[in-house]
This record gives structure tokens, sequence and C-alpha cells, in this order.
């Protein structure tokens, strides 16, 4: 069956899609309950009120029927009337009609209910709403009985149904006010995303409940990487432009001091050739670090130890002298990463271990929550003041890390810092215990 056209009568509203699915079941309930309780409970109850109260009937339309005369038949039955608590017109002062309100559902069973056990009954009028008037006829012509409703059905079932409406009614109220402060921090949190995409930052605190507080802590940390991406690529920019300028001063001057009329020097081409060599190194670092953010493969469940392992085989291959010594948790334990991305910032802090220091160490440890990869190395270190300073992009703490070893644009941190932050993780600089130089930790979570 289609059901396409439930989608042009829905609400289209979170709001209104929530009220639907939490007023809907109250509404049908109450009325299931009304209309089963009206036929089960006052239907049945009248029924029998009312079969009991058509013996008392039918013991007077007897005595009437057996009475010789018509003073007699009063006699007789004046003497039943007060301990049945009815009154009794006979001949009847009022013609024979038969009424009832429409909303007056327990009626409808006692008019049934007299016409079935009593022959003698020509009407039964409950136009007032609180006597029965019942006209029989007799040998001597139609007489009346007349008794309070209440002993032929319920008294005052009005009262229920109202109950019910007003119950219905507060629970509502207090159900739409616990709803609209449910949805009051998700509407903030929508409105703040969309200024975002707009390029507008609002403030924002995670409120609500907890699945609502875990979405809004996601957007924070999701809105905080991106402004870090794109401070760092400003920064990165910033940078190159900075460093680039340098060189082409010394290649601009070169170039003029060259004459037309001599041929140029060996060492003036090679200082021109150096200066061009430090430039185009510092833009294809730029350009792979870029390529690299945008190619990034989807996360992957594999083998953690193991892959750090086939990371320090692979440095050691190409001539690094890199060792791994502790390899703490479960060896066949797995962790999501992006084996690619995470591979390039394990090698360029080994990268960096083995250019400012002697040697490199490598550990790993995976924990109920984590996995964490330490690389060691024996080099002067960076002072702890600076080591904020070292992870920015094209920064290189001359004093701190001799860069007579290797050349370098100063990424190496910053491309390990990105990939850390692109895993949900972090990466943390401290001192050395074991060889007392650098320590760089990368900390994500499994």
């Amino acid at each position: 069956m289609n059901f396409d056209w439930l989608k042009h009568v829905m609400p289209r509203g979170l709001y209104g899609r929530a009220a639907l699915i939490l007023f809907l079941p109250v509404v049908v309930i109450t009325l299931v309950v009304t209309v089963m309780f009206l036929q089960r409970h006052f239907e049945d109850v009248t029924r029998q009120m009312t079969l009991g109260m058509s013996g008392e009937i039918a013991l007077i339309a007897d005595r009437v029927e057996a009475a010789p005369d018509i003073e007699v038949a009063r006699a007789d039955v004046e003497s039943l009337l007060a301990p049945l608590g009815m009154q009794f017109e006979l001949p009847a002062t009022q013609a024979a009609v038969e009424e009832r309100s429409f909303y007056d559902f327990s009626g409808r069973v006692v008019i049934s209910v007299l016409h079935q056990q009593l022959p003698q009954v020509e009407a039964v009028d409950l136009g007032q709403r609180r006597e029965v008037r019942v006209t029989l006829q007799g040998p001597y012509g139609p007489y009346a009985l007349i008794f309070p409703r209440q002993r032929v059905s319920a008294s005052n079932p009005h009262q229920l149904l109202v109950l019910m409406a007003g119950t219905s009614l507060l629970m509502t109220a207090i159900a739409t006010i616990f709803l609209r402060n449910q949805l009051r921090p998700i509407r903030r949190l929508g409105r703040v995303a969309e200024e975002y995409g707009k390029g507008r930052i609002l403030p924002y605190r995670p409120a609500g409940a907890v699945e609502i507080r875990s979405a809004g802590t996601a957007f924070l940390e999701m809105r905080a990487r991106i402004e870090r991406q794109n401070e760092q690529r400003k920064q990165m920019l910033s940078s190159i432009s900075h460093d680039l300028r340098t060189p082409l001063t010394r290649l601009r001057l070169g170039l003029s001091m060259l004459s037309p009329d001599y041929p140029p020097e060996r060492e003036e081409v090679t200082a021109l050739e150096s200066d061009v060599t430090a430039m185009s190194t510092m833009v294809e670092a730029f350009l792979d670090h870029a390529r690299d953010n945008a190619q990034e493969a989807p996360p992957e469940l594999l083998p953690a130890l193991d892959f750090l392992r086939g990371v320090v085989a692979d440095a050691q291959r190409g001539g690094q002298k890199v060792t791994l010594t502790e390899m703490a948790g479960d060896p066949q334990g797995k962790a999501t990463f992006r084996p690619d991305s995470l591979r390039r910032a394990v090698e360029n802090l080994i990268g960096n271990a083995v250019r400012y220091g002697s040697r490199a160490e490598v550990s790993g440890a995976l924990g109920p929550g984590y996995f964490r990869i330490s690389v060691e190395d024996d080099g002067p270190g960076i002072p702890a003041e600076r080591r904020e300073e070292a992870m920015k992009p094209f920064t290189r703490l001359d004093p701190a890390r001799n860069q007579n070893q290797g050349q370098g644009v100063g990424l190496g941190l910053a491309i390990a810092v990105d990939i850390a932050r692109a895993h949900g993780g972090q990466l943390r600089l401290g001192e050395g215990q074991h060889l007392g130089g650098l320590l760089a930790e990368i900390v994500i979570p499994r």
C-alpha cells in the first residue's frame, strides 16, 4: 500500500511530530476507556438496576389488574408506594410521551429493558433529568408510575467524563511544558549550527537530555576542530609566505648582481640553486600536507600493535636508528584509525627523533579506551615553554633542536597534531625519562 499521502498530513516540524507521538496515544486511550466504560459499566449497571425496578413495577401492575374496581386499585397500590418510593397516578394526568436526551446513553437501556420486561408499558418519559415517568395500560385506563432516576441508572455519570477530560487536559499541559523544555536545547543546537554555517559563531553550552548533551558536545568538538584547522591553515599560509620571502629576496638580489657581460661564477649559481631548492621543499611540503588531508581514507578497525610493529620495521629498513621497546595491552587488540594518515604521523615523529638525536625508541600501549604511541629520542629536547609553539606549522626551534643534522620545513609536528586531532585524540610533548630527550605521544580513542 502507498502511504505517501501521510507525508502531507503529518506535521513537518519536530515539535509537531513529538506532540503527535505524545498526545495521540493519550487521546486514543481516553476515548477507548470512555467507550468501554460507558458500554461495559454504565450499560450493564443500568440494565441490572432497571431489571430490579421492573419487578417492582410488575408488582404494582398485578395489583391494578387484580382489583375489582378503580378505587380498590388505588387503595391497594397506595399501601405499596411508601416502601417502594414511587408516585402513582390513576388515571394518568399526562399523555403518554417517550422522551430522552440525545446524550442520555443509559436512558436508552432503561427504555429498552422496561419495554422488554413489561408488555403493559406504553411510554417511558426521561425528559426530567431526576425522575422517570412510566405510563402503563391497565383495565381502568392508562396510569403512571413516577420514581427517581437514580433507581434505574448510576447517578451523575457525567462526573467521570468530566474528571477524565480534566485529567487529560492537565496531563496534556504538563506534557506540553515538558516537551518544550526538552526540545528547546535541540532548537538552540540547530540555530547555533545554522549560524555557524553562515560564518557566525554563537556561544553554546550543551543542555537537555543525555543524548542532546552528547550531540551538543560533539558539535562543539567538531566546531573547535574546524576552527583549529582553519587557524592552522592561516598560520601555514602566513608562515610559508614569510619563509619564502627570504629566499626570494636573496634570489632577486643574486639575479640583479649577475653581469650580462660575464658568465656567473659557480658559487653564485650554487647559492641560487640552494634558494630554489629551499623554496621548492617548502612548497612541496605544504602541497603534500594539503593533499593528504583532502584524500583521507575512512577509519578502519585494525590490530593496533601489529600496525605499530610494521611502521617501526619499515623505518628500520629505511636505515633509521629506531627500536621498538614496550608493547603493553592485548597483542591482538584492535583500534579504529586511518592507517595511512596515522602511519605518516608516526613516521614524522620518528624522522624528527632521528634527525635531532642519534636514536629513537618507540613504544605502544592499548588500553580499554585508548591507543597510545610514544616516540622518544636522545636529542636536546624542547623547553616546556616552547612546546606549544613547536606544534605550529613551519616552526623551527633552532636553539633547541640542532638543524645541522638534517633539513626540515617545520611541518612534522604540525602534521602529527592534525592527524591526532582528526582521530579525536591529541599529540603530547614531554621530557623523555629513558633517553632524556623529547617524548612525543599520540593518544587516540579506540
